[in-house]
């Protein structure tokens, strides 16, 4: 490995004491609780991979030399797992399609909750949810999925929240959520993640899904020809080595504070593509977070070894950088496995071996690590809400609320008058608020505290505990709050509005049409505002020509635009008989292609175009079926728009390779795309499959928009 100078890597655990490590997270006596995904890919083929050969397994340092020395295995004869959270006395473990949480008894598996019966969809591996990040809010986000969920006593509730990414998501000091998808350096989201997704017709909120650092060079220190897409001109350099992100995942903000104050909420993104991981600096503006590469022409870390495969990136106990090491030849997933990658497999032997894996983590040279005692009584855990350590302040507020730590509330409510400590403010805010005793008055001072760090969290915290008895005093703190003309306040004002209006649509109304009148040109005031207006578009639309006539400022074109979609939603056919018609095409929908061009078949920005409404799929069927076969580098124009990156990723690959998909199969599919939505092709036959595939028997390369049209 080659690392930044001033920083070494560590070995923390290797095979035998670790195979195949995917996800990771600290319990409080530092334990490792690590998930093995062994049955991932054991060869091109996939043979055996839904086999139940996935473990949980625990990871100690018993002599504290900073090696693991023991291992135990928690739960074995899992299928794929690729998720795990400690909460109160329990684990949730994402094993697809479920999400189970289990009763912890010393070290043994207790009882068996089904959570969620649909975590995941059938289909791609690389595809499915996974996270289970417990963020500050007190609420588990997912990476690749559009459910949040929280468990009150011996109840879990399931919400819908903003997709997200790919594989792997952070939070920063605020509890801003960060995420990525495979060609993508670092996405996340500038306000707060419980917000403004309820009105369903809005397909995008500005302020969400935001690129944070738009470039996605990647410097390797040796050649990589073993991508997927290696044969498309402009993936690879004169040297062989990647040009690109082509599986960044497991992006981290660090928030430890070992590292020293110019690393202190820096990204971490790992490509194990590349034998990689990026480092990010991250600057916000406003509400703004925007970011750059910490260096042009190195990495962070880089490897000779092909087999370094860094899958995801944790903060530490310790303040440490640790990296999950796959370590594994094969990565890419067979469905989407070209034949130009099996030749590159089979050539350096890269299938062998499969039983490897390790942790390590990053340090500075010259500096001793060391763990933080985590204090067990309520009053200590509150004090630890401050520590300069985001995993201590974390665990701390955890602990205070799993274990109902009551000896903490007094501590608690002192802490909301800290001067000196934002993030203790910040942490207790939200420790209360999990405890269910934050006080009105509190959010109230929040959110006229003079710091905005400690304003947003106010803001961010009402939705949670607005009530009939106390929903006036919040409309009052609101209204005055928008006179102060804090522009980095508004959209949250509009935001919870959407609270406001289950007790009082009136003044919700008002405030709506105020903060709209206030920031007429604001694209986060406007989308805020409409978020809110499910169903009541046209109405409110009337309302605030009165206030805000100028049908070119972006609130009144954003509205206009919701407007149109509903409007379009309505012309869309019966989903309900077209799945009747074409099971086996809904099907391989759901789990294949939705999770890039949207369940609505709109698109998903930062991943892919609409199917609803495009030209290639309502038009020549061997085009189409050339697309879904062996792939399209873009840019492409659908429906009247040029779609190129980074709004897009450059390319979609085929499926022509896999062998799970007959020529019936896609024959489905693409019939099932060409009536659904407002699109009127017609059907799609096997033989016509069959005919394409034949023609361009041999070919590896994706086709771009000028050879499609060339056909």
């Amino acid at each position: 490995m080659k690392l930044e100078p001033g920083f070494k890597a560590e070995l923390v655990a290797a095979e035998p004491m670790v195979s195949t490590p995917v996800a990771m997270t600290f319990d409080n006596r530092w334990r490792m609780w690590v998930v093995e995904m062994n049955g991932y890919m054991p060869d091109t083929l996939g043979t055996g991979e839904d086999a139940p050969s996935g473990k949980i397994v625990i990871l100690e340092d018993k002599n504290n030399d900073g090696i693991a020395d023991e291992r135990k295995v928690f739960i074995d004869s899992l299928r794929l797992p690729r998720a795990l959270c400690l909460i109160e006395d329990g684990l949730l473990v994402a094993e697809p399609p479920y999400l189970w949480y289990y009763k912890i008894n010393g070290d043994k598996p207790g009882k068996r909750t089904l959570v969620d019966a649909h975590y995941t969809e059938d289909g791609n591996v690389e595809h499915h949810p996974n996270g289970l990040l417990r963020a500050l809010d007190n609420w588990i986000y997912n990476a690749k999925s559009s459910k949040r969920y929280r468990k009150y006593g011996d109840n879990w509730v399931i919400e819908k929240t903003h997709f997200r990414g790919q594989w792997g998501i952070s939070q920063d000091n605020y509890g801003r959520l960060y995420y990525n998808d495979n060609s993508t350096n670092l996405l996340g989201d500038y306000f707060s993640p419980g917000l403004g997704l309820t009105n369903s017709d809005q397909n995008n909120v500005a302020g969400f899904i935001e690129r944070i650092v738009p470039d996605n060079r990647v410097y390797p220190i040796r050649p990589t020809p073993g991508v997927n897409r290696g044969y498309v001109t402009g993936t690879l350099d004169d040297s062989l080595r990647l040009i690109n992100f082509t599986a960044a995942c497991g992006p981290l903000i660090y928030r430890g504070d070992l590292f020293g104050p110019a690393y202190l909420q820096n990204a971490f993104v790992a490509e194990p593509s590349a034998n990689l991981i990026k480092r990010d600096v991250l600057n916000g503006q406003g509400n703004v977070m925007k970011g750059i590469e910490a260096y042009k022409g190195r990495e962070f870390l880089a490897s000779t070894d092909e087999r370094f495969r860094p899958v995801n990136l944790y903060d530490g106990p310790d303040g440490a950088l640790y990296v999950l090491d796959m370590y594994r030849g094969i990565i890419q997933h067979k469905t989407y496995l070209t034949d130009y990658l099996k030749k590159q497999i089979n050539k350096r032997e890269l299938t062998q071996p499969l039983s490897c894996g390790r942790i390590y983590k990053i340090v500075p040279t010259g500096k001793g690590t060391f763990n933080r005692i985590l204090a067990t009584n309520g009053i200590q855990l509150a004090e630890q809400l401050g520590d300069p350590t985001g995993w201590i302040r974390d665990k701390a507020q955890q602990t205070i609320i799993d274990n109902k730590l009551t000896d903490a509330i007094p501590y608690l409510h002192a802490a909301l008058k800290t001067t000196d400590n934002n993030l203790k403010v910040i942490h207790a805010l939200w420790t209360l608020e999990g405890l269910h005793v934050l006080k009105t008055d509190e959010v109230i001072a929040a959110i006229n505290n003079p710091d905005w760090d400690i304003r947003t969290q106010g803001l961010s915290v009402i939705p949670s505990v607005i009530t009939k008895t106390n929903y006036k005093q919040y409309v009052a703190a609101l209204q005055q709050l928008l006179l102060k003309n804090d522009d980095q306040a508004a959209p949250y004002i509009a935001f919870v509005c959407n609270a406001i209006y289950k007790f009082d649509k009136i003044a919700a109304n008002k405030l709506l049409k105020d903060v709209a009148k206030t920031y007429p040109s604001n694209v986060f005031v406007a989308d805020a505002v409409i978020s809110n207006l499910q169903d009541r578009e046209v109405a409110f639309q009337k309302e605030l020509a009165a206030v805000v006539p100028d049908s070119t400022l972006a609130i009144n074109k954003r509205l206009k635009k919701v407007i149109a979609n509903r409007a379009e939603k309505l012309r869309n056919h019966d989903p309900l008989q077209l799945k009747k018609e074409f099971p086996k095409g809904a099907a391989i929908f759901a789990s294949t292609c939705q999770t890039c061009h949207g369940a609505d078949g709109n698109g998903i920005r930062s991943l892919a175009p609409p199917f609803n409404k495009s030209e290639w799929i309502n038009g020549d069927k061997k085009k189409l079926i050339s697309i879904v076969l062996y792939g399209l580098t873009g840019p492409v124009q659908v429906d009247g728009h040029l779609y190129k990156a980074p709004e897009i990723t450059a390319d979609m690959p085929g499926i022509g390779n896999n062998t799970e998909f007959a020529d019936e199969d896609i024959a489905q599919i693409l019939s099932y795309l060409r009536r659904s939505w407002q699109n009127n092709g017609d059907k799609v036959l096997a033989k016509e499959v069959a005919e394409v595939r034949a023609k361009n028997k041999g070919r590896e390369k994706a086709f771009t928009v000028d050879e499609l049209n060339k056909l």
